[in-house]
């Protein structure tokens, strides 16, 4: 799972002040990220995304199942995307299509997926139904269900938090709004959790010694001294946040340091792909990561993905109060506790019932065949509860859907025709470490031919499928097909029956938001 929390270097007694202008007694070599400006996104013209960093999204495309059968590629809990988007389409933007993630929009919703049985981590489960948007083409949707732990019987915490109190996170929707959000979860800690603040700007600083998380008083003390200023030196506030939770490890307990910051390094390392190693090179040490980010205008959502993704962590975005909540209260034990990494997906593709398939989002997740057996190979983490969704669109034999061709090579074994006999649709494989451990599990299970129609399909199948639409409508993709927000909101509509949390119907509304932009700008696209 993937959070950031941003550190300062500066050593203070509990209770101090700390101004992030002062120069600080405990100044290490920094370490920051040179902010990259991305292209603008075509779907508004008059809308200036400059000063915010996203990378460039490249679609996975329709594969011939004859000559790769086997997708694979790492699961991923983060949910940075979904939340990130709702905040363009409140301020009354559409967003530059590098910060559309159709799998974080995803894995943004729970969904009824049963609870896995056993001694496993999760369960998983494949459903396969018509696609809205290309009545010749078929969906397969591959369904992960954590393990829920009660909040009462969690493992105790060992928290750091590292903060960014630079000059940029002055702004009412970062600083203020990550106090907020620390609160609400420490309010949930006991004597035997520990909590520690690192705070970082021009250097790093240790703001608040581990402490024990039912000294509330101190801790809302030291979070309400921080005040915001000065340049952004992230790496040194890295290095002191992993030294404090290693220095006061739980075995067995929940081991976290949790970044809150806008991502917007500018001093110390600024060279990304050194702080990425610095990231990477921390993981080894059995402390996860959590980023957060906060804030807009000068968001660097790029940077912070890459951090999560290669800091055993999970990456959110926190743009209200509510958003805080749902990370740090409603989902507290899937934000905390891992309970299963280096997750990967293996999908073996039957060509007797399929031409071609493309995996729907997951682009920047992708790994070799050869990945998926080679235990040395990162992949992502599942927190406890958490859902994992990802779906596929295939091209069944007979369609007319053109595919990329190649000549099969003349020293290709033949296919398999007791199998090519079968009605298996495809074979998925999965396999997962425990949190602490340094060997792979592996489980199977395989998917039968259905004629379902979508309108047949699980409640849970549609509003993710109208979700996936949605990604695609907003980024203008060329595999959108007949997709419209209209029909968008006609599935998330007929699907709003389980919503415990308010989520879906939120989605709705976004979707709206999203039609009457449409309507204004003339994108006869969406």
């Amino acid at each position: 799972m993937r959070f950031v929390l941003v550190l300062l270097g500066t050593m203070c007694m509990v209770g101090c002040s700390y101004d992030s202008n002062r120069p600080m007694d405990t100044e290490r070599k920094a370490a920051s990220i040179d902010a990259q400006s991305m292209a603008q996104t075509s779907l508004s013209n008059d809308t200036d995304f400059s000063g915010e960093a996203y990378d460039q999204i490249v679609e996975n495309r329709f594969l011939n199942a004859a000559v790769n059968p086997l997708s694979t590629f790492s699961i991923d809990v983060d949910t940075a995307s979904y939340s990130n988007v709702r905040r363009f389409l409140t301020q009354g933007q559409l967003p530059p299509a590098g910060a559309v993630r159709i799998e974080e929009m995803l894995n943004y919703f729970p969904y009824e997926y049963p609870p896995p049985s056993g001694d496993e981590p999760f369960s998983a489960s494949i459903e396969m139904a018509g696609c809205p948007w290309n009545p010749a083409h078929t969906l397969a949707r591959i369904a992960l269900k954590g393990r829920e732990i009660n909040s009462a019987h969690r493992p105790v915490s060992n928290l750091v938090f590292l903060l960014d109190v630079s000059g940029s996170m002055a702004e009412p929707n970062k600083l203020p709004l990550v106090k907020s959000a620390i609160k609400m979860l420490v309010d949930n800690f006991g004597e035997n959790d520990r909590v520690a603040i690192v705070v970082y700007a021009g250097a790093s600083g240790l703001v608040l010694p581990s402490t024990t998380g039912d000294q509330r008083d101190v801790i809302h003390d030291a979070l309400e001294r921080l005040n915001a200023g000065g340049g952004t030196n992230g790496g040194a506030g890295v290095e002191l946040a992993y030294n404090v939770a290693v220095e006061n490890y739980i075995a067995g307990g929940v081991n976290r340091v949790i970044l809150c910051t806008d991502g917007d390094f500018n001093i110390g390392t600024t060279n990304q792909s050194d702080l990425v190693q610095l990231i990477e090179s921390k993981a080894k040490s059995g402390v996860y990561l959590s980023v957060l980010g906060f804030g807009m205008g000068n968001y660097q959502d790029s940077t912070l993905e890459k951090l999560a993704d290669r800091g055993n962590g999970n990456y959110g975005y926190i743009d209200t109060l509510n958003e805080a909540r749902k990370v740090f209260v409603e989902q507290m034990t899937g934000t905390l506790i891992t309970i299963a990494k280096d997750v990967k997906i293996q999908v073996d593709f039957n060509p007797a019932r399929v031409a071609g398939y493309r995996l729907i989002g997951y682009e920047n997740r992708m790994l070799q065949a050869e990945d998926f057996q080679d235990d040395a190979k990162d992949a992502g983490e599942i927190g406890a509860g958490h859902t994992v969704t990802a779906l596929y669109e295939i091209v069944p034999v007979g369609s007319d859907t053109p595919l990329p061709q190649v000549d099969p090579s003349k020293y290709q074994q033949p296919q398999n025709a007791a199998v090519a006999d079968e009605f298996e649709v495809l074979t998925l494989r999965l396999r997962y470490k425990d949190p602490d451990g340094t060997d792979s599990r592996e489980l199977r299970f395989t998917l039968q031919h259905s004629d379902k129609s979508f309108a047949e399909a699980s409640p849970d199948f549609q509003f993710a499928t109208a979700i996936a639409a949605f990604g695609m409508l907003l980024r203008d993709s060329e595999h959108r097909g007949t997709a419209t927000l209209d029909t968008v909101l006609e599935i998330a509509r007929a699907n709003l029956t389980w919503d415990p949390h308010g989520y879906r119907a939120e989605f709705v509304e976004l979707v709206e938001r999203a039609r009457s932009l449409k309507a204004g700008n003339q994108l006869s696209k969406l």
